[in-house]
């Protein structure tokens, strides 16, 4: 595959794992609709750092370990297609509260970023997500000692998480009156159909090279 290619599948896996509303999107939110898109942005990019981190382990960790595990690929796959179906099943009944009531300083650029990076940086989650989408993917993902295509997927993913976070203040800022608690209902259902679906294709491609 082609260094376009493995970026492509980044940004997916970073709009996959950064779109279901959880801690940091409920701050992104709550910040863009009291104070602006830059205040929703910058808590953004705090979650990309930790996300690029978390990314950067999982492939080019899972690239390392299939060196010496690459008949191991099956139960990879199968595990994270599980994995990926239960976050999926997780979020969605998962119902988030958005206080529009919170008051106090507005916290500087740094600020925003640090308080995003460890809500991320602490939740296992993350990682566990990471580690899923990653060993599921099989083939599609780059083959040990490539570090261009390792590189072009955390570049794909920091880019996907990115767009999210611009495009989430971006449109929260828009309409910041309409954004209520059944919104953000719907937000997770979104999500948690997306997680359950790419859990499914995993599966299925199992087992089409099991039985095809």
């Amino acid at each position: 595959m082609s260094f376009l290619e493995f970026a492509v599948i980044g940004i997916v896996i970073g709009l996959i794992t950064t779109a279901p509303v959880g801690p940091v999107n409920i701050m992104a939110i709550q910040h863009a609709a009291q104070r602006g898109f830059r205040q929703g942005l910058y808590v953004g990019l705090g979650a990309v750092i930790a996300d690029s981190i978390y990314a950067a382990a999982a492939i080019f960790g899972v690239s390392a370990v299939t060196r010496f595990v690459e008949g191991q690929f099956d139960l990879i796959k199968t595990a994270g297609a599980i994995l990926l179906i239960v976050f999926g099943l997780k979020i969605m009944n998962t119902h988030p509260h958005l206080d529009r009531e919170t008051g106090g300083r507005v916290k500087g650029i740094w600020g925003e970023v640090t308080a995003a990076f460890f809500m991320v940086l602490t939740n296992p989650g993350v990682v566990l997500a990471y580690v899923a989408i990653v060993g599921g993917l099989g083939h599609w993902r780059p083959q040990p000692g490539d570090h261009s295509g390792a590189l072009a997927m955390v570049l794909g993913v920091a880019l996907g998480a990115s767009a999210w976070w611009a495009a989430l203040s971006a449109v929260v800022t828009r309409f910041s009156a309409r954004i209520d608690d059944h919104w953000l209902d719907r937000a997770n259902h979104i999500a948690g159909y997306i997680l359950i679906a790419f859990g499914l294709v995993i599966g299925a491609d199992l087992v089409f090279d099991l039985f095809g």
